[in-house]
């Protein structure tokens, strides 16, 4: 439908303002010197921020397409940054009078000329192993760019199953919505913990491991292959994709609670 034809519905009282906000978001991209398109109504159509993957992109390219972002949206997340552009980058955004956080294990930056608004959503993360940590900071730093609360507990893998236990109860003690297990090698710790809890579980494999597991193969492997019931599994190393869905999950959860 064009936006003509929206506002057309809109004038004679056949759909409502809120149907034509979200007709017309889709229609809303920005164009930054034919490098990239930029979805800037994402966060009000779906919650979520835009992220920028930083893989393979060149500092100057990284500059304009966040520049951008930061103009229309006032937020910007970038995610497998080379670590040679994170200190220019971050110094570049500051520049701009935005707000960085940066965490240089995760290789992720997130700017904001605004503060987030706490949504009263509440996401647990844990890993498997330290190897873990850097795919949970990259879960986490995208669940708090969504308005959640992010509690962490890392190192308590399988290998001492006695560490999970205290950490479950708290994180269940203080309501989760959500929770993100971040595990490597056999990338079993996730479906040990989707079996003692009754919230949504989110397993992300991790490329850790050598042999047969290597790159993280078995680790995505054993996840996919779970008998337990309410756990979903991510790609190997998507701990931003992880962060959104637990975030979505928790602000929704959030929503009807009001």
């Amino acid at each position: 439908m064009r936006v003509k034809e929206i506002l057309e519905k809109l004038a004679k009282g056949k759909i409502s303002i809120e149907e034509a906000q979200k007709m017309l978001s889709l229609h809303t991209i920005e164009y930054v010197e034919d490098l990239a398109k930029l979805d800037i109504e994402r966060d009000m159509r779906k919650g979520v921020p835009e992220v920028i993957y930083g893989e393979n992109k060149t500092y100057p390219v990284l500059t304009k397409i966040a520049d951008a972002a930061l103009k229309r949206k006032g937020t910007v997340i970038i995610s497998k940054l080379n670590n040679n552009h994170i200190s220019k980058l971050r110094r570049f955004l500051q520049k701009k009078r935005a707000r960085v956080t940066v965490s240089e294990r995760a290789r992720v930056l997130v700017a904001n000329m605004n503060k987030v608004t706490n949504s009263g959503g509440k996401v647990g993360i844990i890993t498997a192993g330290t190897s873990d940590i850097a795919v949970a900071e990259e879960a986490r730093l995208m669940v708090e760019a969504m308005g959640c609360k992010a509690m962490t507990s890392y190192d308590v893998g399988i290998a001492g199953i006695h560490r999970l236990f205290p950490v479950l109860k708290e994180m269940l003690a203080n309501d989760v919505d959500a929770i993100i297990v971040v595990a490597g090698m056999e990338g079993a710790l996730a479906s040990v913990v989707t079996t003692l809890v009754d919230v949504p579980v989110i397993g992300v494999p991790t490329s850790v491991g050598y042999g047969f597991g290597s790159d993280g193969f078995a680790a995505l492997a054993s996840m996919l292959q779970s008998c337990t019931f309410g756990l979903a599994v991510m790609n190997i190393d998507n701990g931003i994709g992880a962060g959104a869905l637990a975030a979505t999950i928790a602000n929704r959860i959030t929503r009807y609670k009001k």
